[in-house]
């Protein structure tokens, strides 16, 4: 029997199997945030393909929590409107529907991708001034922050439970909390970019405070049959930056606080990282966390083949396996898994005459 395509309970939810799409920025979106019919058939087909759990992208809980100005966001009772299609089609073909709840922080209100231009998009193009821990940028031509205030630090925690709000009334089914790749929660976390004195700056425990308030604050607006899972870096790839170790005590707090998987990425906060690429690198700080946390994980990085996926899951390394550019390049390619794997695969109706 494959472990890959066993059932994952969390709480009152229970994925299909353990493959999941990780969040992918689309960079998309329309006017305010809103998502589009490219979002529907971007997370539908991932459905249709056999995915137990769809992972929107970054999806802000604030307008200025955006990475660019074309991503989605959850603030208002138009986003819940636009959303709700989207996660209907979703959990018609057999997937969770999951938003990833981000706010950028200082490196919010810069070019997609493909734009012609880099760095901070001005006023004058639809940008604005984002927030962060302290007033640097993350590199010279990123815009400069404003330092968040007590008053700003207690605004992120209740957009991030109003969100949560929200995401359920749109169809979602779970919600994770984004803290890593350099956004705000995970600027935070790490002592190379949060230079603070006050209760939210200085130690572990301190650095710690913003990312438990929030997952605190999720957790209670979602109730307590609602999967929550957090995304955070867990080695900055820096020295003097945030470790692994760092990240077991995380974990186990975030456990306490209602967390169900802790969903194990890393770098993304310092430019000068240096990550070491290969198959599953990211694996064994999932396969960490699980052991010494005693937390369910999520593995995610460079996991391309089902032999890879199927070892991850049955050695005990993860729980859950996410998938990000290899869906962006097979959106079926859990049937393939499962053929590869031996597994009695029950596709649409639609794709019978193909099994």
């Amino acid at each position: 029997m494959s472990s890959l395509f066993t059932p994952l309970a969390l709480r009152a939810v229970t994925l299909p199997n353990r493959i999941a799409m990780a969040p992918m920025c689309q960079y998309t979106a329309g006017p305010d945030g809103l998502p589009t019919d490219w979002h529907l058939i971007h997370l539908g087909s991932r459905a249709v393909g056999g995915v137990g759990l769809v992972l929107t992208e970054a999806t802000a809980v604030l307008p200025e929590g955006r990475i660019s100005p074309q991503d989605t966001g959850l603030w208002s009772g138009a986003h819940v409107d636009a959303w709700r299609p989207v996660t209907a089609f979703v959990a018609e073909h057999g997937a969770v529907p999951a938003v990833q709840l981000a706010h950028a922080g200082f490196k919010a209100s810069t070019y997609r991708p493909w734009a012609p231009n880099r760095g901070g998009v001005p006023d004058a193009e639809g940008g604005w001034t984002p927030v962060g821990p302290g007033p640097e940028p993350f590199v010279a031509d990123y815009r400069t922050p404003t330092a968040l205030d007590a008053a700003g630090i207690a605004g992120v925690v209740e957009a991030f439970a109003t969100a949560a709000e929200r995401a359920l009334a749109a169809g979602f089914a779970a919600v994770e909390i984004h803290a890593a790749h350099g956004y705000l929660l995970h600027e935070f976390l790490s002592p190379l970019t949060n230079h603070r004195t006050d209760a939210y700056g200085g130690d572990r425990p301190a650095r710690m405070r913003l990312t438990l308030e929030v997952a605190r604050a999720v957790r209670a607006a979602v109730g307590e049959n609602v999967p929550v899972l957090t995304r955070i870096s867990a080695t900055d790839w820096v020295e003097g930056g945030w470790t692994i170790e760092d990240s077991v005590v995380l974990a186990g707090e975030l456990a306490g606080v209602g967390v169900d998987l802790v969903d194990a990425s890393s770098g993304g906060v310092h430019p000068d990282a240096r990550i070491p690429l290969g198959p599953g690198y990211q694996v064994p700080l999932a396969a960490q966390i699980r052991r010494e946390a005693g937390v369910p994980t999520g593995a995610v990085g460079l996991i391309v083949e089902p032999e890879q996926a199927e070892q991850i899951v049955a050695g005990g390394e993860a729980d859950l396996v996410l998938l990000g550019r290899e869906l962006l390049r097979d959106p079926y390619w859990p049937r393939r898994a499962a053929a590869k794997l031996g597994v009695a695969y029950s596709g649409p109706a639609q794709y019978a005459r193909a099994s």
